[in-house]
């Protein structure tokens, strides 16, 4: 199975990738390139080092959001993916790319589905959320991406505790640590080994 991943930032979730296929945890799957709007993400090194092509398609190099878009969907299926990863990826999924590879796209978002989701709900503020809300568990889900924000079906969740006097940012790292990095890998090997259908969790 062919995937390309998309990603934003430093990359953490591509290295879990990245390391699960290398010690053989991941099966039958090969990363074909991997895709930032971010000319500056620490993921684009990680690729390199891995040998995997590195690509960056910028909204800034366009001149309007429809032109990215359409760059954007002409990179990703230039790789001929089978499987589209969104692994911190901070752009919203054009309708195009959701249609053209419906059922092929997933994404990693850091609580547990349907709490803190949706619009506005990402990175840190998702963990700000969560300890303002005061609750007990927190945790991430992996979910194949239909046209809504975090609203298609879910593969994978797993829970994490919040402890006493956790921050945003220890608790975003135990987030990745105990569930992010785990069950991302996870739900791409279900998927490669045929443990689900494309599209249907």
């Amino acid at each position: 199975m062919n995937a390309v991943v998309l990603v934003s930032g430093g990359g953490t979730n591509l290295q879990a990738i990245i390391d699960r296929i290398a010690d053989g945890t991941i099966h039958n799957t090969k990363i074909t390139a991997v895709i930032s709007n971010n000319a500056g993400a620490g993921a684009l090194m990680r690729a390199e080092k891995a040998g995997i092509p590195a690509e960056v398609v910028s909204p800034s190099d366009f001149e309007d959001r429809e032109k990215f878009n359409m760059a954007l969907l002409e990179k990703v299926e230039s790789y001929a993916p089978d499987l589209v990863v969104l692994a911190g990826f901070l752009v919203n999924i054009p309708p195009a790319m959701v249609k053209r590879f419906a059922g092929r796209i997933i994404n990693i978002h850091p609580s547990l589905i349907p709490s803190f989701c949706g619009k506005g709900f990402y990175g840190l503020r998702v963990h700000e959320a969560a300890l303002k809300r005061g609750v007990k568990v927190t945790g991430a889900t992996v979910h194949f991406v239909d046209e809504g924000t975090d609203t298609g079906p879910i593969i994978l969740q797993k829970a994490v505790e919040v402890k006493d006097g956790d921050t945003p940012e220890v608790l975003q790292r135990r987030v990745m640590e105990e569930a992010e990095w785990k069950i991302l890998p996870g739900a791409i090997d279900m998927i490669a080994t045929g443990r689900i259908s494309i599209g249907k969790a």
